[in-house]
């Protein structure tokens, strides 16, 4: 009873503190005569706090007061390769040692027959070989001597975090250093210069190297002659029809009468290369002169015939155009945009057959020829001197 008298009391003397209070602030806060409220008495009655700033740690600026990246003896926790359970090689040895025994060798690792007599379920996966020696109960052999090195991965990993240099121990663990060959002094090893992936061109370039004038020039020239309106690409098209047909064609059948340029290969030669078909097809009719009218050469306006010598690209072009000549004057086997291309092969497989107007043509002019090759004498109305 006195104690819930004396709470009792408190719990009055805390209402009378409060009402005294607010009483006073009511008082104070009330505006004065003149209806004008006064700041003096309203800031006594509040109070203004200011908010608190929340303050940020940068984990860039953390990173500044420590000169390192993570400490594993502050983090607590081992890492995922720390602590990793012994090997049943290790824990072999280290019972032998304690019993006083030998145990495995573990530079020489474990072998095969011994793991395989304690596992009854890999026996079965095992090879015919293992089998049977298990089954016969012979000891495997034991190595004998020591190695060089080691396959003990673990213990490799050990040394090598004491290690500064990063040389790699493979090279000599794999190196026979007793064996005579390899007394004799060692040859000078020349590092190649690092440079371009493919080989550079030797100089002077060929010819033909350039892109634009990567062609045969005896393809590039009949391609040329063969184009129409500036439309290269429909003459390119043509070539290669001419070309495959007489690539696909059987071997044609030499005329003796009109005989090939000298060293011609075997017909069944050509078919195997078509570029060289097209070639000597063309070389073959390919005029040596061509006839030149002049008049008043001999005096007055009688005009005579001069023979005038021709360049290799000049005879090839009157061959060529004979071939178009002749060819436009064929009839086609069908019909489709080919039916041109196909024409000028037909064409050129007549004259390697001797079949084509145009041998009448060359053997034309060259007779012509010879027959003017006597007014080479004048020259400008008189007698060349």
């Amino acid at each position: 009873m006195q104690c819930t008298s004396h709470r009792s009391r408190e719990a009055g003397v805390m209402q009378v503190k409060l009402k005294s209070s607010s009483e006073r602030i009511a008082s104070d806060s009330r505006p004065d005569t003149n209806d004008t409220m006064s700041l003096f008495a309203t800031s006594r009655a509040l109070a203004f706090r200011p908010r608190a700033f929340a303050t940020i740690q940068s984990p860039i600026a953390a990173s500044w007061r420590r000169g390192y990246a993570t400490d594993p003896k502050q983090s607590g926790g081992a890492g995922p390769n720390m602590n990793q359970q012994e090997h049943i090689s290790e824990e072999a040895a280290k019972i032998a040692k304690i019993q006083g025994e030998k145990g495995p060798d573990l530079e020489q690792g474990t072998p095969v027959q011994e793991l395989l007599e304690e596992d009854k379920e890999a026996q079965k996966h095992a090879p015919q070989v293992l089998k049977d020696s298990i089954k016969a109960g012979t000891a495997h052999p034991k190595p004998s001597g020591t190695r060089s090195f080691s396959t003990f991965a673990r213990r490799n990993q050990e040394l090598n975090e004491f290690k500064d240099d990063t040389f790699d121990d493979s090279l000599i663990a794999n190196t026979n250093f007793g064996t005579p060959e390899l007394a004799v002094p060692a040859t000078p090893v020349t590092a190649t210069p690092t440079g371009h992936k493919f080989g550079l061109p030797t100089l002077p370039l060929p010819s033909n190297a350039h892109k634009d004038y990567r062609y045969d020039p005896v393809v590039r020239q009949f391609t040329n002659l063969m184009m129409q309106h500036g439309k290269l690409s429909v003459a390119q098209r043509n070539m290669s029809t001419i070309l495959t047909h007489l690539r696909t064609q059987s071997p044609p059948n030499y005329n003796p009468s009109r005989p090939l340029l000298p060293g011609a290969p075997p017909p069944s030669h050509l078919p195997l290369n078509p570029v060289l078909y097209l070639t000597l097809a063309v070389d073959s009719i390919a005029p040596l002169l061509r006839i030149r009218s002049q008049r008043g050469a001999a005096g007055g306006g009688v005009a005579l015939q001069i023979p005038v010598p021709l360049g290799l690209r000049q005879r090839r072009r009157t061959a060529f155009e004979w071939i178009l000549d002749a060819a436009s004057k064929r009839k086609s086997r069908g019909s489709g945009r080919d039916m041109f291309a196909l024409r000028v092969a037909e064409e050129i497989v007549a004259i390697i057959e001797g079949r084509s107007s145009a041998w009448e043509k060359r053997t034309g002019i060259h007779k012509i020829a010879t027959t003017a090759r006597s007014n080479l004498n004048t020259r400008g109305g008189g007698p060349r001197r």
